[in-house]
Order: structure tokens, then sequence, then C-alpha cells
């Protein structure tokens, strides 16, 4: 018993370590993120980070992985789903997911924003590693989607990747902003689903009714 809790006590710390990282790369940069800085939002003792991490880059890939094995697991999931009716609904799921996720790990939107800009060996680590798999998986559901007339056939799945990221991710990037021109708080539950079904909207076109997910 003993030695179960201790194994699960350190899982609660590395976990509280990679989220407090995420969100402190997201917010300062690569290079403005301090390792005590991190100890102190995750609570924790700093020489946990280099005991479970052995540094900063590796602590950054760790929280990168954290995050793109989340976001994995709800595209695999939506991939692979026997309910689903067609490629329209899967595409649409997958969406909404997106959506969901977003709004749920707003961090990931600026920590992308970040990397994705920089010409650099962390930029090139995560499309290698994260990102290119992800790309691949997606475009082979939207060609399909595609060639079933639900998407125009005239545009690149690639210009579709990027539509798709900056539509979902703004509202949640600049959610301040949101507030104050609308009066509404863009992590609100059902302003995330509207925010969904809206892109979902413009992008497919009219979705059927089903059973939401």
């Amino acid at each position: 018993m003993a030695r179960a809790a201790t194994a699960q006590a350190a899982s609660d710390s590395r976990e509280l370590i990679l989220v407090a990282a995420l969100r402190a790369f997201a917010e300062n940069g690569y290079d403005g993120a301090t390792t005590r800085d991190i100890a102190a939002r995750a609570r924790v003792n700093h020489g946990l980070i280099p005991y479970y991490f052995g540094g900063k880059l590796k602590l950054w890939q760790a929280a990168v992985d954290r995050a793109f094995d989340r976001l994995g697991a709800g595209l695999d999931a939506v991939l692979t789903d026997p309910t689903v009716a067609d490629d329209r609904e899967r595409t649409g799921l997958l969406i909404r997911n997106y959506v969901r996720f977003i709004a749920q790990n707003p961090e990931f939107v600026l920590l992308m924003h970040d990397e994705g800009r920089r010409r650099g060996p962390r930029m090139r680590w995560l499309v290698d590693r994260h990102v290119k798999p992800l790309y691949e998986a997606m475009r082979v559901l939207l060609e399909r989607t595609q060639d079933r007339g639900f998407l125009p056939a005239d545009i690149a799945p690639i210009h579709f990747h990027y539509i798709l990221a900056g539509s979902v991710g703004l509202i949640f990037h600049q959610a301040e902003e949101c507030r104050r021109l609308s009066g509404l708080d863009p992590f609100d539950p059902a302003v995330v689903e509207d925010h969904a079904r809206a892109v979902e909207h413009l992008l497919l076109g009219p979705a059927p009714e089903e059973t939401p997910r």
C-alpha cells in the first residue's frame, strides 16, 4: 500500500508539473519561462523538475507530448467510431471535438502560435513528431469528405487545416476582447457549443439533426 501511495504521489506531482509547464511556456514563451516559476505554479519542490524531466527542453517536450496525446486520442476516437453515419458527420464531429479541446486547453493555442512562427529546432520537432502525423490522418478524411461533395474539391487540405485552426482558436485566444465586445464568456459551455456549431456550419454547411455528442 505504501509503495502504491508513493507511486500515485509521484504521478500526481508529474502531472501538476506538466499542466503548469504548458501554461508557463504558452504565456511567457520558451525563453521567458523558468523551471522555478513552473515549480511554484505546480506547488512542488523545484528539484522534482530535473528529477523527472532532466531539464527545461525535456520538460517542454513532455508538456507538448501530453497536450498532443490528448488531442490525438480525441481524433482517433472520431476516425474509428463505428457509429458515425458518414464522412460529413465524422468531419463535423472532428470539428466540434477540436473546438471543445481548445476551449479546455486555451494555452495550447498560445504555444502553437508562438512556436509555429519560429524557424528552429523546437518547431521542427513539434511538426515532425506531432503536427504532421495528425495532419496526415485528417487529410485522408478531408479528401473523402471532398469526394462526397461536403467540402469544395478545389481547396487543398492544407488550407482547410489552417482555416480550421484559425477559426477555432481566435475566440479563446482573445477571450478578454470577446467579453468586452459581446458580454459573452467564450469559455462558458453553452458559448463553446455555439462556437462549435458555427465553425462546423461555416466549413461544412448546415448539419442534419443529430444527437449531441
